[in-house]
């Protein structure tokens, strides 16, 4: 079967898509050539665009042309930008029902003594400030396992996934409102995660996040043990009580058992990092038709990253299960209009180098393709960053683009499971919750293929449909929360990506 060199996405469409480097010459569409070379998962035009005219991609604006285009040009930064244009909210407008299979699918999860389901057993170690870092590591690196030799000393403790320690660089030089809130949120649905059997918190003594505050704030009383390193006596002594703290946990935790559960237990978080040009093409919609699945099993998950959400936020609003759902999504929006601008930004400042070199142009086009992680059931609530998620279905809550950030404030929100899509490679986990890394295209996956789950270049190739790759995608998500491991955990990624969201002046 002979596959077309370029991928039309939507009929509306002005542009097409490069399947690989394309030369002069090459004809993409009837009586269209390329003037110059296309690079692999850019833009070529295939229609006049004139100077200040839409540039139209899944049958949306991406962007304007910002000089004259003709067709068989090469569509980037050199000829298209960003431009005001009016969206149509319509709140609600594509609601539809969302039936539940009949039989739903189920997975061996680990049930704790409060009803919820693990898909991982970990004793964690938190921090309450950035001064505690380093002591909450040295008691962690007592059990850490060796990816490259085999070492493990916790070979005794089979039903134990490990011990982490998850530091930031915060909890003290900072003001006492929202930022504080922020914080305090984040620890606290990491204190409470259910992939976590044990928890302790270390602090220093003398930061602004106090460990007492912490807890009253966050309902922790009796959830987690609590040390200070200026009351306990210093260094040596916090890390002989850490580690003394460990051993005690450790025969307690090992004893789970995993059973066959619901997906109704799962919640995903939805992920995309180092995007090129495909993303919105191969994995993105792969994990959509993943994600639909999840939810019509009775199962939930988020999707995140609010400023590459932006442009494309009318698409949700008309899925919001109500107007008062809609709004808090264009409420978000505008935030993130007042915070840039404070900040002396923009929100086109996002797409990065790499982004840009895979060919995404704009944050317009790189939101409309993020999005489609979503699937296409209904948006059911939107949260702030690092909120419980209590509704099942397909939820939104408001992180920055940074992956580790916004990854941490899914977690921190009660995700137990990530699926992380990618185009030029990041390699990502995130601890306590186990991460699924989908290539867009195959030439970085068989460049990386010891950091990659899925091949979702499948689907660019002709090998497969969107939805085959996304019940492939479902069933790894099932085998994984059963207890599988990914390639991110067999090399111990995850403890160093926790980063919760910094805002506010540092004092």
């Amino acid at each position: 079967m002979t596959i077309s060199p370029v991928i039309r996405l939507h009929p509306a469409d002005g542009v097409l898509i490069a399947r690989a480097s394309l030369p002069p010459g090459t004809v993409v569409a009837d009586g269209v050539t390329t003037v110059e070379r296309i690079p692999s998962g850019h833009k070529v035009a295939i229609k006049p665009i004139a100077l200040g005219e839409p540039v139209i991609r899944y049958g949306q604006i991406i962007g304007f042309a910002t000089i004259p285009i003709a067709p068989g040009q090469h569509v980037h930064v050199q000829n298209c930008g960003m431009g005001d244009f009016s969206k149509d909210y319509a709140y609600c407008a594509d609601v539809k029902p969302t039936p539940n299979f009949d039989l739903p699918a189920t997975f061996e999860g680990i049930r704790r003594p409060d009803g919820r389901v693990a898909t991982r057993n970990y004793i964690g170690i938190l921090t309450s400030v950035n001064c505690s870092a380093h002591v909450a590591s040295l008691v962690a690196d007592v059990f850490k396992k060796n990816p490259f030799t085999g070492d493990n000393p916790l070979a005794e403790f089979p039903n134990v996934d490990g011990v982490v320690a998850l530091t930031h660089k915060t909890g003290c030089g900072m003001t006492q409102n929202e930022p504080l809130a922020l914080l305090r949120r984040t620890l606290g649905g990491y204190a409470r995660h259910v992939n976590f059997s044990h928890v302790i918190v270390l602090g220093l003594g003398c930061e602004v996040n106090q460990i007492g505050g912490l807890m009253e704030e966050q309902k922790l009383a009796g959830r987690l043990r609590a040390m200070d390193i200026q009351e306990v006596g210093g260094t040596r002594k916090t890390v002989e009580a850490g580690i003394a703290f460990v051993r005690e946990a450790l025969a307690d935790s090992n004893k789970v058992k995993r059973e066959s559960v619901p997906v109704s237990e799962l919640t995903v978080a939805l992920q995309c990092g180092g995007s090129d040009g495909y993303s919105g093409v191969s994995a993105n919609p792969a994990l959509g038709a993943a994600s639909d699945l999840i939810v019509r099993h009775g199962g939930t998950v988020i999707l995140s990253e609010t400023p590459e959400t932006y442009g494309a936020e009318h698409l949700l609003t008309r899925r919001a299960v109500s107007r008062e759902v809609g709004e808090k999504l264009v409420d978000l929006m505008r935030w993130w209009d007042e915070y840039t601008t404070r900040e002396g930004a923009e929100m086109n400042a996002n797409p990065s180098p790499g982004n840009k070199a895979g060919g995404l142009t704009t944050i317009l086009e790189k939101s409309l393709g993020a999005m489609a992680k979503a699937g296409t059931t209904n948006l059911v609530d939107v949260l702030r960053y690092a909120e419980p998620v209590t509704k099942r279905g397909f939820v939104f809550m408001d992180t920055p683009g940074y992956d580790p950030v916004a990854a941490t404030g899914q977690v921190a929100g009660g995700a137990n499971l990530v699926c992380f899509t990618t185009g030029r490679g990041s390699v990502f986990g995130c601890k306590p919750a186990p991460s699924i890394k989908l290539a867009t295209n195959t030439p970085m996956y068989k460049r990386m293929e010891e950091d990659m789950d899925v091949n979702c270049g499948t689907i660019l190739q002709g090998e497969e449909s969107v939805q085959e790759c996304g019940q492939r995608i479902f069933e790894l998500i099932l085998k994984t929360a059963s207890g599988q491991p990914t390639k991110s955990e067999s090399f111990d990624f995850g403890g160093a990506e926790f980063a919760p969201w910094v805002l506010g002046a540092t004092m």
